[in-house]
């Protein structure tokens, strides 16, 4: 019988497809991925389903769109009875183990994982839960303002380097323990670090990488008020950006800290594909690497993420090991496409209960073109639910309380001409593809539903959080557990089978 192979899943925390050597920007330096890349298959049109934090990684793990689960912004609860691709695999005769970031919400903080190696970085509370009913509301204390930008440049430690360098090391150590174990059976390793995510804070040693002169600027800038959709404008109020200009330096040495903090995650995949050759396991591997949404970083005049813009939404998929053929793949994939293509490689049965579509096929070579990505914007900046739908050429942006956005991306990749709102007599006619649009969208969404929906959850967890902050404090948050009267050498052990189990190769 052939055996299963083994699933490594590494994470970044937004990064933008557009930012990486192997999608063909100039500067970034990623030779790990760019060899992950050209041994593997590079999915060039991937995309998250959801450009915020918590809402991706949802969709990611569960392969169901987040307004179907109830899974809307950075503080909503992924419930416990939606399985996961952990669960599948676990099920279907897996380990399964997560280190770092997933951002769970509520007291389920497995959701699948046998074991889980770290805390998060983020609460598991409902303390950031937002507010639709405050369009106007700022959330600084929680949530994102310009200091990022402001203050981007050298330091040794902070709080992200802190978490991504126990990201790292556990995820090496649970790798070199498989290698080890006696289990027999196969496993799923997911390592999620959250670089290069803001604050734009990198070391020395990756700064140094990178000339500062050579740093490219956006490829477009702040635009005029009048070019600007209402999302983006609201995007700008949530997030202070018009509170205090920024200086050309400070967009440059912004950059410079996010494309060294790319070289930074970079090296550690460089680690963790290396330490599964050292341990003899790359043969029997599948390694993917993606990450849950982009960043803008200053194109438009936007930061950050929460919109359909391709530098926020659009994402790296590179997949190497047994029966991947090397090669690029043109198709439209998403985040919500890893649960059935996990499930697939295990050999078990494909759920019902999936919005998405296995990638094996592509994977072998195949192609399915005519592949669509619909996506969901369900959190904090937005006013009612925007919805996306990416097919061929174009890209259709909905949401009730604005007017519609529909991009051409190869005539226009920058996404500088909105054709839904046709300003001269050269303008083509799009009335019958808006229409098309408006009925795949009508198909698969009920606007004032969803929009009832978020309301109605937003508050039911603004009162379970003011509850929950009165009298006694009871913690969500992950508490990895070690058990040190099991480690390394005691005496209840035999000092020759301690050191015998734990060196690899063996002796």
């Amino acid at each position: 019988m052939k055996r299963r192979p083994n699933i490594l899943l590494i994470m970044a925390d937004q990064l933008a497809a557009p930012l990486l050597p192997s999608y063909g920007h100039p500067v970034v330096q990623t030779p790990a991925l760019d060899a992950l890349a050209r041994q593997g298959r590079r999915f060039a049109s991937a995309y998250s389903n959801s450009p915020l934090c918590a809402p991706a990684r949802f969709a990611m793990m569960t392969g169901q769109r987040n307004s179907r689960i109830g899974a809307y912004d950075n503080a909503a609860e992924l419930p416990a009875s939606v399985p996961t691709f952990a669960h599948y695999l676990r099920a279907a005769g897996y380990q399964t183990c997560l280190a770092g970031k997933m951002h769970f919400v509520g007291p389920d903080q497995l959701h699948g994982f046998e074991e889980r190696l770290t805390t998060d970085i983020y609460p598991a509370d409902f303390g950031w839960t937002p507010d639709w009913s405050d369009p106007d509301g700022r959330f600084d204390w929680w949530f994102h303002n310009m200091d990022s930008v402001r203050f981007a440049g050298v330091a040794d430690s902070s709080n992200q380097l802190d978490y991504d360098d126990e990201v790292g090391f556990q995820s090496i150590r649970k790798l070199r323990d498989l290698a080890r174990s006696t289990d027999e059976r196969p496993w799923l390793l997911t390592a999620s670090f959250t670089h290069p995510h803001d604050p734009y804070v990198a070391r020395q040693q990756y700064w140094d990488r990178y000339d500062h002169d050579a740093i490219d600027l956006p490829r477009v800038g702040p635009l005029p008020a009048s070019m600007l959709d209402p999302h983006s404008r609201r995007l700008r109020n949530v997030s202070a950006m018009d509170d205090e200009g920024l200086s050309e330096a400070q967009v440059r040495n912004a950059r410079h800290a996010y494309y060294s903090n790319v070289s930074y995650v970079d090296d550690w995949v460089s680690n963790l594909i290396g330490t599964l050759t050292t341990c003899g396991m790359a043969d029997n591997t599948v390694v993917i690497f993606t990450a849950d949404h982009g960043d803008m970083l200053g194109e438009r005049g936007l930061w950050y993420k929460m919109n359909f813009f391709e530098a926020a939404c659009r994402v790296p998929l590179l997949v190497a090991g047994p029966g991947v053929v090397p090669g690029v793949s043109p198709e439209h994939v998403s985040l919500i496409d890893l649960l059935p293509t996990f499930v697939e490689l295990a050999g078990a049965e494909l759920p019902a209960e999936t919005d998405g579509d296995s990638l094996r096929p592509l994977l072998g070579g195949d192609h399915q073109l005519g592949r669509r990505v619909f996506g969901e914007y369900l959190g904090e900046g937005a006013i009612a639910p925007i919805l996306m739908i990416r097919d061929g050429d174009l890209k259709y942006i909905h949401c009730d309380a604005d007017p519609p956005q529909l991009y051409d991306l190869v005539a226009d990749p920058d996404e500088l001409v909105n054709l839904a709102l046709p300003n001269s007599a050269s303008t083509p006619d799009v009335t019958a593809t808006l229409a098309s649009f408006e009925k795949l969208l009508a198909e698969r969404w009920d606007t004032t539903a969803i929009h009832a929906n978020v309301l109605a959850s937003q508050r039911a967890r603004r009162l379970v959080d003011t509850a929950m902050r009165q009298g006694r404090r009871t913690s969500w948050d992950h508490q990895p557990f070690v058990d040190a009267s099991e480690r390394f050498m005691r005496n209840h052990f035999d000092l020759n089978d301690v050191e015998r189990s734990r060196r690899f190769p063996p002796a």
